[in-house]
């Protein structure tokens, strides 16, 4: 297996991926000769030939010390008081999305039928409640820094009671720019902040300073899998966005989404199954409890 995990090059055998005539020479010491002994012990080993998936390794320095504070916060919050929100944004398109679906046997295949007009794209943003399922969210055809802000108020007057909502969320520069923050309780916030040079340090005279009480909790960069949320994105795409029949109906579509989401506007076990979160004590468990 480690062999299997490494360049060919490694090996000084030729090409990007393993062939069973380049595994055979850079294994010399299993005393195998021909291709099909070395295709048999692969089949004993229980090694296969797979399709790959797309992959990419978080470069955080921060990535374990992140989660670690993330998972302090989420289970030592007072649900009396305070909130914790998992934040994200999604985009989605006019066109269908491809994806398995039932079909009669043999050359015929489920069809995306596609529509005439150009691919729109819309925005969705969304905070999720981690220990109620409970979902709030807005759409737009782009989230500029007034249309953020107005989704945080909106967040707030979801949990009209709470005197804290913490929200983990990615490290999209938007999140942390002035006229953002503004908007904002002063954070007590403990990593840099990576945003362009160009922007200014102060809030702009266009900046609201709505006090909202919210703390946000950065999540590793480049790391979506540590973001529960985006399996309601996943749930989406299987509900909704795969193979759907809206073609040109821009507007029928963009309804369909918001009924998905509508369904979760109150507390959803369901939910909170689907995205991990049964348990909280299980966040981040194999990561920062080794």
């Amino acid at each position: 297996m480690h062999v299997l995990h490494q360049s060919p090059q490694e090996y000084k055998q030729e090409g990007v991926r393993w062939k069973l005539r380049t595994l055979l020479a850079a294994c010399d010491w299993l005393s195998l000769k021909t291709l099909p002994g070395m295709c048999q012990l692969l089949h004993r080993l229980k090694v296969s030939w797979k399709r790959a998936r797309a992959h990419v390794h978080s470069p955080d320095r921060e990535y374990v010390d992140k989660l670690r504070c993330v998972r302090l916060n989420f289970l030592g919050i007072d649900l009396e008081l305070a909130v914790f929100l998992f934040q994200d944004e999604f985009t989605y398109y006019r066109q269908p999305s491809l994806a398995f679906a039932y079909a009669a046997a043999g050359k015929e295949q489920p069809r995306a039928e596609l529509g005439w007009k150009g691919d729109y794209s819309w925005r969705i943003a969304a905070a999720l409640n981690a220990y109620t399922g409970q979902v709030s969210y807005m759409q737009a055809a782009h989230f500029s820094i007034p249309k953020l802000v107005e989704f945080y108020r909106h967040v707030r007057q979801d949990f009209p009671q709470a005197t804290l909502l913490y929200m983990a969320q990615d490290n999209w520069p938007i999140h942390f720019h002035p006229d953002v923050l503004a908007a904002l309780q002063p954070q007590r916030y403990q990593w840099d902040r990576h945003i362009p040079a160009h922007w200014p340090q102060e809030p702009s005279a266009k900046a609201k300073f709505l006090d909202l009480p919210i703390q946000v909790l950065s999540l590793p960069t480049y790391a979506s899998w540590t973001n529960p949320i985006e399996k309601l994105w996943r749930l989406l795409k299987q509900e909704v966005l795969h193979l759907h029949r809206f073609e040109d109906d821009w507007v029928g579509l963009k309804q369909a989404v918001h009924e998905f989401l509508d369904q979760f506007d109150q507390e959803s076990h369901y939910l909170l199954r689907y995205v991990g979160l049964s348990n909280p004590s299980k966040i981040y468990h194999s990561v920062v409890c080794q």
